[in-house]
């Protein structure tokens, strides 16, 4: 019971300080005369990601590598069939040519990359600082490339985020308490999660893969829906896609370079292929029509429920 109500406590204060970093970081962007591209996918998609950042640092730095892990490889493989397939059930989802040419081929390359570092079964300081690096490339490429956009692209990424009121003040005071908020609750998941799985027999990396993954995508779930129900689907399948960037190469690359980690068995040999097929999948469906329909979305809720059922009956 108790540990019920860490964890739900924890994904609500997660949430709420995921959604607070996202409407900040993005105030801030405006004052600072960062293009509405550049701060609706870029920025949003990372400050969506701010919960998995707090509970795969905070995992690796006590010494639980395999939430770490498993938080970043599920919430990616949440993000594209969960969240994604959802959304397009409401709504269906578009994208652009030139954000998919970029984002959705440096998502594919970001998986690819992973994939080959934790291929020995370890991530150390060195693999985490070329993760950090095709970060910075990314981040580079992104802002030369949305400059040449046309302005309706670029405004239609940002409309779905409004602004955090307030002036300087109010972005200080939303950054900062979202921060607060995103530790204390990263702690109350990882604390109940933790006892979930040694009270069930449930190994932490499946944990992580699942119940933490999924609360830790809440904002960029909140994000994907506030988008189809202002009907700027487009903007859902940028977030996505940003946030899949951010936390393979960011997140891990953080965790990893603060303490090396060692990667579960059934990740690298289960769970990471199918965060790759996801997204490839993705890709597939989005390159075929600019869209992912009802019908596409219902494949992909399919293939998450599949995954979900071998999680926990398969043989790992």
């Amino acid at each position: 019971m108790m540990n019920g109500f860490l964890i739900l406590a924890g994904i609500l204060l997660l949430t709420a300080g995921g959604e607070a970093v996202v409407k900040g970081a993005l105030a801030a962007a405006r004052r600072a005369g960062v293009s509405p591209l550049l701060a609706g996918i870029v920025i949003v998609g990372i400050g969506t990601s701010s919960p998995e950042l707090v509970v795969s640092v905070n995992a690796a730095l006590t010494g639980q590598p395999d939430i770490a892990v498993g938080n970043v490889v599920g919430s990616n493989i949440s993000n594209v069939m969960l969240i994604l397939g959802l959304s397009a059930l409401v709504l269906p989802l578009l994208t652009t040519r030139a954000a998919l040419m970029r984002d959705g081929m440096a998502m594919i390359a970001g998986s690819c990359l992973m994939v080959a570092l934790m291929a020995g079964g370890y991530l150390g300081r060195l693999d985490a600082l070329l993760l950090l690096l095709a970060l910075a490339a990314y981040l580079v490429w992104a802002y030369r490339t949305e400059r040449v956009m046309p302005e309706a692209e670029q405004a239609s990424a940002v409309s779905a985020s409004p602004a955090f009121p307030g002036g300087i003040p109010g972005i200080i005071i939303a950054l900062l308490g979202g921060l607060g908020l995103l530790i204390a609750g990263s702690r109350l998941l990882l604390e109940g999660a933790v006892a979930v799985a040694l009270g069930f027999g449930v190994s932490e990396a499946v944990i992580g893969l699942t119940l933490v993954a999924v609360g830790t995508s809440l904002p960029e779930l909140a994000v994907c829906l506030l988008a189809v129900i202002r009907r700027q689907a487009d903007v859902a399948v940028g977030n996505i896609l940003g946030s899949n960037i951010f936390n393979v190469l960011g997140i891990l690359g953080v965790a990893a370079f603060l303490q090396p980690l060692e990667m579960a068995r059934r990740i690298v040999i289960f769970d990471q292929w199918v965060m790759l097929g996801s997204s490839a999948l993705l890709l597939l469906i989005l390159f075929s029509g600019l869209r992912i329909n009802r019908l596409e979305a219902a494949v992909l809720l399919a293939g998450y429920i599949a995954y979900i059922a071998v999680t926990f009956a398969g043989p790992f």
